[in-house]
């Protein structure tokens, strides 16, 4: 959402000098994508408000999806989240899509006891009973959900026996599984946005004006949410500890995405927390079981000329190679997506402008990755994007509420450059997007985009790479660490390169990536691989052959290979 003014206008929160949006690298992309929702069989719109006038921030901020193979064949089926409507439930529910493996899905939400109307928020994945299935949380304006995977295709609700009922009404954002104190069972972490209710109406105050057009109110002006951490009892219940773990200082900011990572190398995982008009947060592991908020000393909490940003969306990794987790976050229109790289050394530089991040200004940004897209070894930047006021739309048409999709092509050289038709007509189309993730669902070797639209299906657009570069996935299962290895480190060396990611339970805006890790090799047909396990165990791997995905099983290395085969979908 915007920074606002004490008169309510939007403002931007850098001064980015106007750039020309040339192509100078003249280079070929071999990524090309196109929306095949509607014959994969993804009908159902993610209904969300009214979508010709938002009256309360309820109905615009949206929801996320994920990839998860809930049923462990080996093919990513698709969780998409949905809200609702104020004048009646619409019909809409939260849809669970199962992988038919011929580029089909097939609506399972019933069968797998899904169904549920709210206004969903953000989905974290995660395996907290360490049974081999990964499990869902759901966060809500409301009650917030944890799905016991049951491992024969259907869920139950087990929020109330795992001690997760809340006594308020809170608006649950960002969430992720972590194992904090790496004790091999999944903790949780769960942020709220802001507290709402239905008082403050459009248009009456500063805080409800934009470019002078009467529109719902908040952020600001709301009174803003807490966080909660949840301590996993190892027996299916949780306990709270946010006090006790001192995520209760991290306070005064709107918070949204959450993820869990390692971000100062010491092997303990550290929470980022985008944070909308305010200041985000850093809480770093003191390895004690307690958190610091180190965003404003580490330069990862607001941009390079100290000023708040609306964050939303969080994509995290190694785009200049360097071992390091970097942090890509979206902002409003009129502002730009902000990168931040990770000197290695606890601090963060704001590299946005010098990247060639800053020739964006155009569009309010949402869901994000740092990913590969063409295999050449170098990740690329992702962002989708969506406005938030029908009513500015419909009489400053500079500021649209249906936009494109951005890809930042990585250049190799620590710059990007922004790609949008080149990238085939589904990068192109307009559309209010909010969340998306990141996975390869017909097992072809390269990463493909699920994306969440308000009031239409989702997206998903596959990716129909051209070209001869080589990739490798890798699948990671914990033994005395986490059985799904969320927090697990891995880091190839390929061709003279050297990229490290992490296994995520959230990122990109309330959503849930592909949890094998995929990496582009270029031109190299092997990697040197090495798994830092969430335990602090260290495993190397050599000479890994490309063009598979390898399952590692902790102290046993790779337990299984898999060439993959391309769907007949495709």
């Amino acid at each position: 959402m915007p920074v606002l003014s004490a008169k309510g206008q939007g403002v931007s929160t850098r001064n980015v000098a106007p750039t020309k949006r040339g192509k100078p690298s003249g280079l070929p992309f071999n990524a090309h994508f196109t929306d095949v929702a509607r014959a994969a069989g993804l009908h159902a719109p993610v209904v969300v408000g009214d979508p010709d006038k938002k009256a309360w921030i309820l109905e615009t901020v949206g929801c996320g999806a994920a990839f998860v193979d809930y049923d462990h064949d080996g093919w990513m089926d698709i969780f998409v989240l949905s809200g609702t409507t104020l004048e009646s439930e619409s019909g809409a529910t939260n849809r669970l899509y199962k992988n038919n493996r011929d580029g089909t899905f097939t609506d399972v939400t019933e069968k797998a006891g899904l169904r549920r109307t709210g206004w969903a928020s953000s989905v974290a994945v995660g395996d907290y009973n360490n049974d081999g299935f990964d499990d869902l949380f759901v966060t809500y304006w409301g009650q917030n959900v944890l799905y016991r995977n049951n491992g024969d295709g259907t869920f139950t609700d087990v929020t109330k026996e795992a001690g997760l009922l809340q006594t308020a009404k809170h608006w649950g954002s960002g969430c992720t599984f972590i194992d904090y104190d790496r004790d091999g069972h999944l903790d949780l972490f769960v942020a709220n946005y802001l507290e709402f209710d239905f008082t403050a109406k459009t248009g009456s105050n500063d805080f409800c004006n934009w470019k002078g057009v009467p529109v719902m109110c908040g952020p600001r002006g709301l009174p803003p949410g807490r966080a909660t951490l949840y301590r996993n009892n190892g027996k299916g219940t949780f306990t709270d500890v946010s006090e006790a773990s001192g995520v209760l200082k991290a306070t005064g900011s709107y918070m949204m995405t959450a993820v869990s990572a390692d971000f100062d190398n010491d092997g303990w995982p550290d929470i980022y927390v985008a944070c909308d008009s305010t200041p985000s947060f850093l809480l770093r592991n003191n390895h004690n079981g307690t958190f610091t908020d180190v965003g404003l000393e580490w330069g990862a909490a607001l941009n390079e000329d100290g000023n708040e940003q609306a964050g939303m969306g969080l994509g995290i990794g190694d785009y200049n190679l360097d071992g390091n987790l970097d942090i890509l976050k979206t902002h409003f229109s009129d502002d730009t997506s902000v990168l931040y790289r990770n000197t290695g050394k606890n601090s963060f530089d704001d590299v946005t402008v010098p990247c060639g991040l800053g020739v964006e200004t155009r569009f309010v940004g949402w869901g994000a990755g740092i990913v590969d897209l063409d295999n050449n070894g170098n990740p690329d930047l992702f962002v989708v994007t969506g406005g938030v006021y029908p009513e500015v739309a419909a009489k400053l048409p500079q500021y649209p509420l249906h936009t494109p999709r951005v890809i930042f092509r990585n250049l190799g050289d620590g710059k990007f450059e922004e790609l949008i038709d080149e990238a085939g007509p589904a990068i192109s189309a307009a559309h209010c997007s909010r969340g998306c993730a990141f996975g390869d669902f017909d097992n072809d070797g390269d990463m493909d985009v699920l994306i969440v639209n308000l009031n239409e299906p989702p997206s998903l657009l596959r990716n129909d790479m051209t070209g001869s570069n080589h990739w490798l996935k890798v699948k990671l299962e914990g033994v005395k660490s986490n059985r799904g290895a969320v927090g697990a480190r891995v880091t190839a060396r390929y061709g003279g390169k050297v990229q490290a990611q992490e296994v995520l339970s959230q990122s990109s805006f309330y959503s849930a990536n592909d949890s094998r890790l995929h990496f582009g090799l270029g031109g190299a047909e092997f990697a040197d691989v090495e798994i830092r396990w969430p335990n602090g165990g260290i495993e190397k791997i050599a000479k890994v052959a490309g063009d598979q995905l390898i399952v590692v099983r902790e102290g046993s290395g790779i337990i299984r290979t898999d060439k993959f085969g391309k769907a007949s979908g495709k």
